[in-house]
């Protein structure tokens, strides 16, 4: 996939507990993202996080939490975030979602051995 130099990042910040269905929600967002062929998607889970309910969610080991704060990064052309936004706006419950232009400098991957 080419992926021009003025993109979009779009962010998605959600608890480690939200689900879509039966399976959790940020694996669901990815999923989604991957079957429209988005240019990639990457799940970072923070260790220290609040949100709209002030709720702490920490990673310390005296409390420990089962609803870490994740942030599920995509990167596109904005006309493709455009498309994926309505089915977000269905999926996320709870979170937030922001979206900003970047500048892509490099994107490309290794060629797949070939198969024997």
């Amino acid at each position: 996939m080419n992926l021009p130099e003025e993109a979009e990042l779009l962010r998605i910040f959600i608890g480690e507990g939200d689900k879509w269905g039966d399976r959790p929600l940020y694996e669901a967002i990815v999923m989604e993202a991957r079957k429209r062929g988005m240019a990639g998607a990457t799940v970072l889970r923070g260790v220290l996080g609040f949100g709209a309910d002030s709720r702490m969610h920490t990673a310390k080991i005296l409390r420990l939490s089962e609803d870490l704060p994740l942030v599920v990064e995509i990167i596109d052309k904005p006309e493709n975030i455009d498309a994926l936004m309505p089915e977000l706006d269905r999926m996320i419950k709870d979170g937030l979602v922001t979206r900003e232009k970047i500048r892509v400098t490099i994107y490309r991957h290794r060629p797949s051995p070939p198969q024997m």
